[in-house]
């Protein structure tokens, strides 16, 4: 996962985290996590509000010994009351929330957490799939027929977000309570509006397809700053493949780690 300021904002308002259990570590049975968040507010509050929601939900997720869709049910509710209580006592961060689109894989299996309009894609065998649904204005008069693609892509109200996390009491969010069985070979996309906005899915298809995931992270985010770079642009990018070692051999990891605690102010 990498993470820039873009080319026009003067500070990052996105923040990435994920984690892949190592064996042996207590956490690894409740399996992984990533996410990316996109906070929004004047001054600093958005930076506030991402890191609120990635922490509050990596927390809660590795804390809870009940089913994937309740942990991450209860992380999504825990953050928004937690963003929305310090907007309304905190005159900084009054009117402050964020997206927030979580992946959490356990016994090989796939599940969604999301709100807002970052996003979530799975490639599998050459084919780009949006997991998520972007809770958008214009998004959502797609979908009943009001306005085609082309025209929301040039629509001035293509930024309005319906959802997100501390805007309300309670948030209208999208979390799958199945899990779709993964295969190996397939490739997972975490991605804020900052690159969706900017690159098309041609080309996030064709950088998936023919590089491993820290090159594919690097060539997004430069493509996304040559389209104009004018938001905060993320990416995570997460190649599924075999756990199962060969004697004297180990599996490769092609993406970075982020400490934890060492991790600030949502860049990587």
């Amino acid at each position: 996962m990498l993470s820039h300021q873009g080319l026009v904002r003067s500070g990052n308002e996105d923040f990435i985290l994920y984690h892949l259990p190592e064996p042996g570590e207590m956490s690894r049975r409740h399996g992984a996590l990533a996410l990316v968040a996109d906070g929004m507010g004047g001054h600093a509050a958005g930076e506030i509000a991402s890191e609120i929601a990635a922490r509050t939900v990596h927390l809660l997720f590795y804390q809870n010994d009940g089913p994937v869709f309740e942990a991450l049910d209860a992380g999504f509710r825990a953050a928004n009351r937690i963003i929305r209580d310090q907007s309304q006592t905190d005159p900084e961060c009054a009117g402050m929330g964020t997206t927030c689109t979580v992946i959490a894989i356990r016994h090989n299996k796939l599940w969604l957490a999301h709100v807002g309009d970052s996003r979530a894609y799975m490639m599998r065998c050459g084919t780009l799939h949006q997991l998520s649904d972007d809770q958008t204005l214009v998004a959502r008069m797609i979908r009943e027929g009001l306005m085609t693609p082309d025209e929301a892509a040039a629509s001035p109200e293509r930024g309005v977000i319906l959802s997100a996390l501390g805007i309300r009491d309670v948030a209208d969010t999208q979390i799958w309570q199945e899990g779709q069985v993964l295969v190996e070979g397939d490739v997972l996309l975490l991605c804020s509006d900052g690159l969706h906005d900017l690159v098309d899915d041609a080309y996030i298809s064709h950088t998936l397809s023919t590089q491993a995931p820290i090159d594919a992270c690097h060539t997004l985010i430069k493509a996304a700053l040559a389209g104009g770079g004018h938001d905060n642009v993320s990416v995570g990018v997460f190649r599924i493949q075999s756990d199962r070692k060969e004697e004297g051999t180990a599996v490769d990891r092609d993406t970075r780690e982020i400490d934890l605690t060492a991790l600030a102010g949502g860049t990587a």
